[in-house]
């Protein structure tokens, strides 16, 4: 294992202007590195096929790249378990290609952020297999190990988010292990200090290689209860399948043990400092269908935790209603009004938006349009700006053992994280010479990034005019509102920065509706994205799937 303490050799030292508050606003495209562009002809997307398509990246006008982990791993869960913090998988490349992608980023404009999964490693890790020989051992207690019941049976009833229990049985130390993913995926034990100190020791290794920032797996599972105590069951009225899918049992309990320690607090306090003197920034990943809204304030709030984060509000599979959408601000104003959130409608998690919520063309165009009026944050996930759907991906072509377990009521999340399609005319779509490792969809191939460059009515095209907008009008990139607010199918706020004033409304509905439309001169702005502005008494008529956009400077 390469040593986090030390600087690295070759090292990239480009850095970014220094802006502490880059993140307030930002918008971040996700990057799943597996199937983004491929440059050797094995089937699988790599760091330097990152740095060919970085230019596409750059013409969308985004802050920030995220890119999923690409660490040594043995892949059981596709890089999320991972045997190495500070080393590249060969199959991605090496350490100077990954320098090679922040030096092309920086010159770009656009910072870099990587996906670090800290709650748990791979089984494969240097740390677990000393761990696991003994229970006397300097790494013994670096994992959440426990004894078995009188009975044999684990020591309480969490359960795994991939199915069945959060314990596997270990014949060496006779004991038990927590892992709330795959048998292979153990957890850390984060009360040990020297586990947050190593921890801490891999964030500082890519900071120095210059990162601009992290997104943070699973944020809230970094602590367990120490007592192990039993969860409670959550009642049929209370529960979400947003996190885990419908047949998971896993939605049957309330996890106040397994996760959401209060000790977590001080621990992204410890993270947090780390950040400060590089002006980095971190967003995580708040999994939890009950208390996501609450938790994300904590992590959130004060300005000493993780300067972002987003909970699965808006990565539901029901589709996000006005009402919806107000509900959420107001819990979350009520919960923390200094809480800054990063939202996001697709991930590599869940099924592309467009299908999950059975979007027409003209729907899909006002949303991305709301998404960049939202005070938060924003992720983007590789292909949203091409409006793919959800791949269909047959049962042998099949690579997530998530989809594989629980087939075929829940096909897994191979279907969102497919190949891009960069040709329509290539063999492949242009992704790679070999055989990918996922197939190419044929529903993405006429969405290709060179069929939609030439067609300027394209939804690539709607995705950069609705970014070009948000950083123009900086009350929307980091303005405060005054509430969002629900009046039918039509959400509306107003958002304001410095002096700019901006109206926003959105019928999120197939029937006309009125708006008013606040006093004073405002002048109409995103008409190249369909808004309008018309007032008659007072009053702005929004078509289906139409918005309003419009400004308000100081003396007007």
């Amino acid at each position: 294992m390469t040593n986090p303490a030390s600087a690295p050799d070759g090292a990239a030292v480009s850095r970014m202007p220094r802006d502490p508050e880059w993140w307030r606003g930002a918008v971040i495209y996700q990057i799943y590195p597996r199937s983004y562009q491929d440059s050797d002809g094995d089937g699988i997307g790599d760091l330097k096929g990152i740095v060919r398509r970085l230019p596409h990246i750059a013409s969308l006008g985004v802050d920030a790249i995220w890119i999923s982990p690409f660490f040594t791993s043995p892949m059981k869960d596709f890089g999320y378990d991972v045997s190495d913090y500070c080393d590249v998988d060969p199959m991605f490349g090496t350490l100077a290609d990954f320098d090679a992608v922040v030096e092309t980023a920086h010159s770009l404009g656009i910072r870099v952020m990587i996906d670090l999964v800290l709650s748990h490693t791979s089984e494969a890790h240097p740390w677990f297999v000393e761990s696991r020989l003994s229970r006397d051992n300097p790494k013994s207690d670096w994992y959440v190990w426990a004894d078995a019941k009188p009975d044999g049976t684990p020591p309480n009833n969490w359960l795994s988010i991939f199915g069945g229990s959060a314990w596997q049985w270990d014949g060496r130390r006779m004991q038990y292990y927590l892992h709330n993913f795959l048998t292979s995926q153990p957890d850390l034990n984060f009360h040990n200090p020297d586990v947050q100190e190593a921890l801490l020791d891999v964030e500082r290794f890519w900071l120095k290689r210059g990162v601009d920032g992290f997104r943070l797996d699973t944020i809230n599972f970094y602590f367990a209860d120490k007592m192990l105590r039993d969860n409670p069951a959550l009642p049929p009225e209370r529960r979400n399948d947003s996190i885990a899918p419908g047949v998971n049992p896993y939605n049957w309990q309330e996890h106040l043990y397994s996760k959401n320690q209060a000790e977590n607090l001080d621990f992204l306090r410890r993270f947090r400092a780390e950040l400060e003197p590089y002006g980095a920034a971190a967003v995580g990943e708040v999994g939890d269908a009950q208390r996501g809204l609450e938790i994300m304030a904590e992590y959130t709030s004060g300005g000493d935790k993780v300067q972002m984060c987003y909970p699965f509000e808006m990565l539901q599979p029901q589709r996000l209603t006005a009402a919806a959408a107000a509900d959420t601000f107001w819990r979350l104003s009520h919960s923390a009004p200094d809480a800054w959130p990063c939202w996001a409608f697709s991930n590599h998690d869940v099924e592309r938006h467009p299908t999950r919520w059975g979007l027409t063309d003209a729907a899909a165009r006002v949303y991305t349009t709301m998404l960049m009026c939202l005070r938060g944050s924003v992720c983007l996930y590789q292909g949203e700006e091409l409006g793919l759907p959800e791949a269909e991906v047959a049962f042998e072509d099949l690579q997530d053992p998530y989809g594989i377990e629980f087939w075929p009521e829940y096909k897994g999340r191979d279907g969102c994280r497919t190949p891009i399609a960069w040709q329509d005319d290539a063999p492949l779509g242009g992704f790679s010479e070999g055989k990918p490792w996922l197939p190419v969809s044929p529903q993405h191939l006429p969405l290709s990034v060179a069929a939609q460059e030439a067609d300027p009515d394209a939804m690539l095209h709607h995705y950069r005019r609705a970014i070009a907008l948000r950083h123009a009008h900086p009350a929307l990139a980091r303005g405060e509102h005054d509430g969002v607010h629900s009046r039918g199918d039509v959400l509306h706020f107003t958002r304001s920065w410095e002096g700019e004033t901006v109206f926003c409304a959105f019928n999120l509905g197939v029937a006309e509706a009125d708006v008013p439309l606040p006093q004073g001169a405002w002048a109409p702005i995103g008409t190249d994205l369909g808004a309008v502005t018309k007032a008659e008494n007072g009053l702005v008529r929004l078509g289906p799937w139409q918005c309003c956009l419009a400004l308000k400077r100081p003396g007007d």
